[in-house]
């Protein structure tokens, strides 16, 4: 299975108001071209909704921020890894990483309909090198 990992960093928004409300920094974001590579939102209660931002370059999704006004918490750091998708693959790469002694505490993985997936694994940050390191052998 070939998989190509590496580290990124994310950061957290929260947004008050209605949904559509979080979905305009999108806008805003994109405007500034700010690239994600992924993101997750979460209602946070009926009046605020919190972003996970991934973003290809945080440099830029941090001026942009800064330029809207719009505090950040972060960058916290995980691990992307996108491959091409088989049965048991992500089951396979959690089995290495068991064995290594790394805990994964949180994770989300997707595929594309057209034969390969990405994974994002959230784990201490002290295990972030060694997660790297196996995931590349």
């Amino acid at each position: 299975m070939a998989v190509t990992v590496r580290r990124v960093e994310y950061f957290y928004a929260t947004i008050r108001g209605e949904p559509d409300e979080a979905y305009k920094l999108l806008e805003q974001l994109a405007a500034q071209q700010v690239n994600l590579l992924a993101l997750n939102t979460m209602p946070m209660g009926p009046e605020s909704t919190q972003l996970t931002l991934f973003p290809e370059d945080p440099m830029r999704l941090q001026n942009a921020a800064k330029a809207a006004q719009l505090p950040l918490e972060g960058p916290h750091v995980a691990v992307f890894v996108q491959g091409e998708d088989e049965l048991g693959a992500i089951a396979r790469l959690h089995t290495r990483l068991q064995q290594a002694g790394v805990h994964v505490f949180a994770s989300t993985a997707v595929v594309d309909g057209r034969g390969y997936f990405g994974y994002i694994l959230y784990m201490r940050p002290q295990d972030t090198d060694r997660t790297l390191a196996m995931l590349r052998a």
